[in-house]
C-alpha cells in the first residue's frame, strides 16, 4: 500500500540532468528548481550543483532568478557558440570551456558553460559532450573534498574534460604512425597527403579548444581566490599541468604532421626529376641514330661512304658504337 503522507519527489524538465544540495558533511539531497532559493537563503555551509544539457531560454531565466545570474553571463549562455574563457561577475564566475571527442576519425567539439559562486555550481552542456554523471558520481564517493564546495566541482568537471583530450591525441598519434609507411612509398598517393592535412586540421582545432584552457586554470590558481580556497589551488594547478602537456603534444604532433606533408611531397618531387631524367638519357641514346639516318636520308650525290659495298654495316657499326659509348657514359651518370 502506498504511503500518501511521502513527499513526492521533485519534478524537473528534461533538460535538467542533475539539481541537487550537498550538505557540509557532502549529504546529496535533489531539489526542484523552485528549492533552489530556499536552499541558498539558509547559509548551513550547503551548496547546489545543477546540470543542464541543451537547455532552454525560459530555463535559463528561471536560473538566473534562482541564482541571481549576471545578465551578461546568461546571454552569453544563451549562445553555444563561444570562445573559451573566464569571466568575473562580482563574487560569481562565468567559464565556457571546450569539450571533445572522437566521432568516425574526427573530432566532434561541443561547449560547456559553467557558473560558479560561492555556494552554487551550474554546468551547462551544449553540442558534443559526454555527460558529466562520472563527474558527479566520483565527487559524492570523495565527501571530504565535496565538503570544500562547488570549487572542488569546477575541479572535477575541468579535470574530466581536459582527461578527454588525452585519448584523442593518443588516436591521431597512432595514424601519424601508421601512414609513415604510405609517406616514404615510392609511389604517390593523393589519399595520405588529404589524410595529413585533416589530421592537421584536426589538430588545429582541438589547439584552439586545449590552449585558453592554461589561462583559464591559471586565473583560478592566481587571482580568484575569494571563491577557489587555498586547498583547492593545488588541484587546479595539476589541471593546468595536464592543460600543459597536451597543449605541448598537439603542438608537437601537428610540427610533426607539417614535416610528414612536407617530406612526402619532396619524396614525390625528386621521384618525379629521376622520371624526368632517365626519360632524357633515353631521349639522349635515341639521338645519335635519329642524327645519323636523317643525314643518310637527305638526297645529296656525294654522301660519304654511300657508293661503298660495305657502308650500310659500316654505318650500322658506327651508329651502334656511338650509342654504346652514349649509354656507358650516361650509365656512370646515373641517368639510366
Amino acid at each position: 500500500m502506498n504511503d500518501l503522507s511521502a513527499p513526492a519527489a521533485p519534478t524537473t524538465p528534461a533538460c535538467v540532468v542533475n539539481c541537487v544540495a550537498y550538505s557540509r558533511d557532502g549529504t546529496r539531497r535533489d531539489l526542484s528548481l523552485d528549492q533552489i532559493s530556499d536552499v541558498l537563503a539558509v547559509d548551513d555551509g550547503s551548496f547546489v550543483w545543477v546540470g543542464l544539457f541543451n537547455p532552454e531560454d525560459a530555463l535559463l531565466d528561471k536560473l538566473q532568478e534562482e541564482f541571481c545570474l549576471h545578465d551578461l553571463a546568461v546571454e552569453d549562455a544563451r549562445n553555444a557558440h563561444q570562445r573559451p574563457k573566464i569571466e568575473a561577475y562580482g563574487d560569481s564566475l562565468f567559464i565556457v570551456a571546450h569539450t571533445a571527442q572522437l566521432v568516425d576519425e574526427k573530432i566532434a567539439f561541443g561547449e560547456t558553460h559553467i557558473f560558479m559562486g560561492p555556494r552554487y555550481l551550474v554546468t551547462l552542456r551544449h553540442g558534443a559532450s559526454l555527460s558529466y554523471a562520472p563527474v558527479r558520481a566520483r565527487a559524492e564517493r570523495e565527501k571530504e573534498l565535496l565538503a570544500i564546495g562547488p570549487s572542488y566541482g569546477l575541479y572535477a568537471v575541468l579535470d574530466y574534460i581536459v582527461d578527454n583530450y588525452l585519448p584523442i591525441v593518443d588516436e591521431f598519434r597512432d595514424q601519424l604512425n601508421e601512414l609513415e609507411q604510405d609517406i616514404f612509398a615510392e609511389t604517390f598517393r593523393r589519399d595520405t597527403v588529404v589524410r595529413l592535412y585533416e589530421l592537421k586540421r584536426e589538430l588545429t582545432r582541438m589547439r584552439l579548444a586545449v590552449a585558453p584552457l592554461q589561462d583559464i586554470t591559471g586565473q583560478l590558481t592566481r587571482v580568484h581566490t575569494q571563491l577557489v580556497g587555498e586547498e583547492m589551488r593545488l588541484y587546479f594547478r595539476d589541471v593546468f599541468d595536464h592543460t600543459l602537456r597536451v597543449n605541448d603534444a598537439v603542438d608537437t604532433l601537428r610540427e610533426m604532421l607539417t614535416a610528414a606533408m612536407s617530406v612526402n611531397l619532396a619524396l614525390v618531387t625528386v621521384g618525379q626529376g629521376e622520371v624526368v631524367k632517365r626519360l632524357a638519357g633515353w631521349a639522349g641514346l635515341l639521338a645519335a641514330p635519329t642524327l645519323i639516318a636523317s643525314w643518310y636520308g637527305m638526297n645529296f650525290t656525294h654522301m660519304p661512304e654511300l657508293g661503298g659495298r660495305y657502308s650500310y654495316w659500316i654505318l650500322i657499326g658506327g651508329t651502334a658504337a656511338i650509342v654504346a659509348g652514349l649509354f656507358v657514359v650516361l650509365r656512370r651518370a646515373k641517368w639510366i
